[in-house]
């Protein structure tokens, strides 16, 4: 169930990333509100999520797959620039999260 909590809160920080984007500044009340609910619940996930896993591995976690889903997003959702370096980079991202995963049990 932590896992699950975690992921979810991953996913969260996507939406918040990608909506502070959108706000511009702060100046758009849609996508500020949606950013700043998706952050509170990503901090709350977060939270319930800790009651279980170690918080090196869970924020480690956490951090990692919200970077590669803004990344991600940026790329195929906001148009931003892609090479192989950066999605080579990405792809570490993904495997030290896996690998997170499979040693945690």
């Amino acid at each position: 169930m932590a896992w699950s909590l975690l992921v979810a809160a991953a996913l969260l920080e996507i939406v918040w990333a990608v909506a502070l984007e959108r706000s511009d500044g702060f100046t758009r009340f849609g996508p500020t509100a949606v950013g700043v609910i998706a952050a509170v619940l990503s901090f709350v996930l977060l939270a319930f999520a800790l009651r279980t896993l170690p918080v090196g591995t869970a924020y480690a976690v956490w951090v990692g797959l919200g970077a590669l889903g803004v990344a991600l997003a940026g790329i195929f959702v906001l148009g931003e620039s892609t090479s192989v370096a950066r999605l080579a980079c990405l792809l570490l991202i993904l495997i030290g999260v896996v690998g997170l995963r499979l040693l945690e049990g």
